[in-house]
């Protein structure tokens, strides 16, 4: 799905995001490994009832985007630079979870 389908979207393919680094208890759908790191809005899935919240029971309304962002194996993955500057890596991250990365 392009960007220009989803006219509620707050991040267009292109756009620099870091997802939040945040920690609550429960459900969550985003790896912890990728929280606070930044990435690259690479797709656009459409929008999909909040899976934390079917989790609770609760009927995950409003429908929130889900993006295809795509991340560094370096920036990830930091330590002893086995990754090379093409390695990277997906994940499917929902808006909520999404934040304006500095340029």
């Amino acid at each position: 799905m392009r960007a220009a389908d989803l006219p509620d979207a707050r991040f267009r393919v292109g756009d620099r995001v870091r997802v939040r680094a945040a920690y609550p208890p429960g459900h969550i759908r985003t790896p912890f490994y990728l929280r606070g790191r930044t990435g690259r809005v690479i797709g656009v899935h459409g929008a999909f009832p909040n899976p934390e919240r079917l989790a609770w029971g609760e009927d995950g309304l409003p429908p929130i985007p889900l993006y295809e962002v795509v991340f560094a194996m370096a920036a990830v993955w930091q330590g002893d630079g086995a990754y090379g500057a093409r390695d990277s890596l997906a994940a499917d991250i929902y808006e909520h979870w999404l934040e304006e990365a500095a340029t």
